[in-house]
């Protein structure tokens, strides 16, 4: 067993299958099933239990899984105080996030490297996905996680998860928990103007259309209007997912049409290793995988599941 095996098995656990997993790390299916197995030989015990789509953890998979992120998580901790006494190419460095994203992802991700990346000041910015990218283009900062990235720049782009979006409405509404298609068309929505892009291009294929009030690019003026009652919203589950906070709002699932963003890390394409980016690029990553753990990115707990 060694570092690299237990970054694949944790690839695999968050993925949710081995074919996913080979293609976001990317390896041969073949090649990772067999680490896979000789990994499961090594410990004694089945750690993922496989189904007709996917493979889930089995307990003592869960168990393996939390520890295999501590290991990793130390591994990153020694590795900066072996490191301390050289540089680490630069000492700060500038993430930049989505306001969607940024109040669920920087709370755990500032804490962690506030106590194990000492040498390093990790600094963030809030904006949107497009504003993002100039920045990271002309660089006023060092790294991003956008949405949805376009193409064309001379960038480097790291998938890190897909996420669905919820339809979130006032109790007031009646909607119930999930809403079709075609109940879709007919809710009144406030939107960012990035969501009901990429929305909208998912919908094309349908045929449908949605009936979009007003594009607002606040999230918090959104959350604050959809207290009123008059009207919804579509946004990634991981927005609302301080929901029972807020009894009177509803997250419903959208059936008949797969709705969801893809998060990706991107940096600039650097001409020589950064050993600042790397380590801050292992917490990103480590905190991701802690909060996909945890259900923030989907409707239910995988947790939750993995034990039933």
């Amino acid at each position: 067993m060694n570092l690299r095996t237990l970054r694949y098995f944790i690839a695999i656990a968050d993925a949710g299958s081995l074919t996913a997993a080979a293609v976001a790390i990317p390896i041969a299916q073949s090649a990772l099933t067999r680490q896979m197995r000789e990994l499961e030989s090594e410990m004694g015990v089945a750690l993922l239990q496989r189904m007709p789509r996917g493979v889930r953890l089995t307990q003592a998979g869960v168990t393996f899984y939390e520890s295999a992120q501590r290991i990793l998580a130390e591994s990153v901790r020694l590795r900066q105080r072996l490191s301390h006494g050289q540089s680490p190419g630069q000492s700060k460095v500038t993430l930049g996030a989505s306001p969607t994203l940024a109040r669920v992802l920087l709370p755990g991700l500032l804490e962690k490297c506030f106590n194990t990346l000492e040498t390093i000041e990790l600094s963030a910015r809030e904006a949107f996905t497009p504003a993002l990218m100039d920045w990271l283009e002309k660089g006023v900062i060092d790294m991003a996680i956008v949405t949805n990235p376009g193409t064309g720049r001379a960038l480097s782009l790291q998938p890190l998860l897909g996420e669905p979006f919820a339809l979130v409405s006032h109790v007031t509404m009646r909607v119930g928990p999930v809403v079709s298609v075609n109940q879709l068309t007919r809710i009144p929505l406030l939107m960012t103007s990035l969501h009901r892009g990429i929305i909208d291009r998912q919908m094309l294929a349908l045929g449908k259309q949605l009936n979009v009030q007003a594009e607002i690019d606040s999230v918090d003026s959104i959350r604050e209007l959809l207290m009123r009652g008059r009207w919804a919203t579509i946004m990634p589950v991981s927005v609302f997912k301080d929901i029972d906070l807020h009894p009177e709002i509803i997250m419903s699932e959208i059936s008949g049409v797969q709705l969801n963003r893809l998060l990706v890390l991107a940096t600039r394409l650097e001409s020589s290793p950064n050993l600042a980016l790397t380590l801050v690029r292992e917490l990103v990553e480590a905190e991701f995988s802690r909060l996909m753990r945890q259900g923030v990115f989907s409707f239910g707990s995988v947790l939750e599941q993995a034990a039933d």
